[in-house]
């Protein structure tokens, strides 16, 4: 049987309704067209708004030009942030000193430690400051929590500006935790200005620079840069990496369950 554009359009629609994210070698077959048939109409269908591409297939729409508020962008991908976050805590060893920047993987860093020692955690994020002092007093974690100087954004939980800058500036940090709004061509970019300085920063005064993304951070772009993925000591993501960002896989760690493949 032929499907029309109009009824494959339909028919991607419709899978994204039901489904959190769609592959292009599944709709193919359903569809019985070539594969690149589907990337085409998926090119398409994110021209209009109607989706957004993501390696291997697509997701609802995404609007990458504004960044969605905080507590509804802490819903998006939840189960992924959470698998992300959790093998990032692994990372967290007794005596470190580590920055966190603002994003809803990072967030929840702080949910999956246990037993680590005199940690000092240094942040912008309203939200992983309470969540760091929680596992100070769940007994957790032991050390102190920093919350950076700064003009509060209300919508991301956040803290930033010149302050933010110059107290980071006279930091010297072991391990740098960063988010993104999205990795295309080997550049690291983010929403808003003045969050995308403060990550940078916190790269800058840091050893070890762990970038946790959502598999709907790649090959997206946002308006600010933050660094250039070499710059990244290492990725943590839910999926592999697409197969042709070959310069980053000794970087690539894939995230499953709390596990890495």
């Amino acid at each position: 049987m032929t499907f029309s554009k109009l009824e494959r359009f339909e028919h991607i629609l419709s899978k994204l309704e039901f489904e959190r994210k769609i592959v292009v070698s599944v709709i193919a077959e359903e569809l019985n067209v070539a594969p690149e048939t589907i990337r085409r109409d998926f090119d398409e269908l994110e021209e209009q708004h109607l989706l957004t591409r993501v390696h291997g297939g697509a997701v609802k729409f995404i609007n990458l030009r504004k960044e969605p508020e905080y507590l509804r962008k802490i819903n998006m991908q939840k189960e992924a942030k959470r698998e992300i976050a959790r093998v990032a805590a692994t990372r967290i060893k007794d005596g470190d000193t580590i920055a966190v920047d603002v994003g809803t993987t990072t967030v929840h860093i702080a949910d999956f430690l246990v037993e680590v020692n005199n940690v000092t955690v240094v942040t912008n994020s309203i939200s992983a400051a309470v969540r760091f002092n929680m596992a100070l007093e769940e007994k957790r974690m032991t050390g102190k929590v920093i919350l950076l100087g700064g003009t509060t954004n209300p919508e991301q939980s956040s803290v930033s500006g010149a302050m933010t800058l110059e107290w980071l500036s006279r930091m010297n940090l072991d391990k740098a935790f960063l988010s993104c709004g999205g990795i295309d061509d080997g550049i690291v970019y983010d929403y808003d200005l003045d969050e995308s300085l403060v990550s940078a920063k916190m790269l800058e005064n840091s050893y070890y620079r762990i970038l946790l993304a959502d598999t709907t951070k790649i090959n997206q772009k946002s308006f600010y840069t933050i660094c250039n993925l070499h710059e990244i000591s290492e990725v943590i993501c839910e999926e592999a990496r697409p197969s042709t960002w070959t310069a980053f896989e000794g970087k690539w760690t894939v995230a499953n369950g709390g596990k890495c493949k």
